[in-house]
């Protein structure tokens, strides 16, 4: 497929993108964004060799420090046990601490280091900027339509993290 957007009228193509229904295509973009912007940032910058996984952890425990490996693991919709070893790698690259936790002394939590936070600080400005490069590149129209869509993307990404009918959450809502 191209990598450009569909801009033609779906309703005058008989052809099967022409059926494509929204999510399908929205599913598609958020993919194709996100393998853009992982690629394009190991190209750019060629020491940022974090896993995606290790910098949404950082993500959180950027706004949520310190943290319980529970409340982490349902944060990013993790396994518990998935989230206890992206967190001794973590620990042992100096990104983050585990501490006692001095509400309840028995259980640990887990907050940033300083290397964490520089480390976080860096992956943000790289993915920042490259973004705003990859934006200019873009016309005023493309660049207001995206601005104007961003509200909208924040309300789905809020109804994609409430539960499903019948209680379960939807799958695949996170990336390790």
């Amino acid at each position: 497929m191209s990598a450009q957007p569909r801009t033609e009228d779906p309703s005058a193509s008989t052809g099967p993108a022409a059926q494509e229904p929204e999510a399908r295509l929205l599913t598609e973009a958020v993919t194709r964004l996100r393998r853009a912007l992982r690629s394009s940032i190991r190209t750019d910058y060629p020491w940022e060799t974090l896993p995606m996984a290790q910098v949404e952890l950082l993500q959180v425990l950027g706004e949520h420090s310190p943290a319980r490996i529970s409340d982490l693991a349902a944060r990013r919709r993790l396994a518990p046990s998935t989230v206890s070893g992206l967190i001794g790698q973590m620990i042992n690259a100096g990104l983050v601490a585990r501490d006692v936790d001095s509400a309840d002394r028995r259980a640990s939590v887990v907050t940033l280091t300083e290397a964490g936070r520089e480390k976080l600080a860096a992956w943000t400005t790289a993915h920042e900027h490259r973004i705003d490069g990859a934006l200019a590149a873009l016309d005023d129209a493309s660049r207001a339509a995206i601005a104007d869509a961003l509200p909208a993307l924040f309300q789905l990404a809020e109804h994609l993290g409430e539960p499903a009918e019948g209680g379960t959450r939807s799958h695949g809502a996170s990336e390790k």
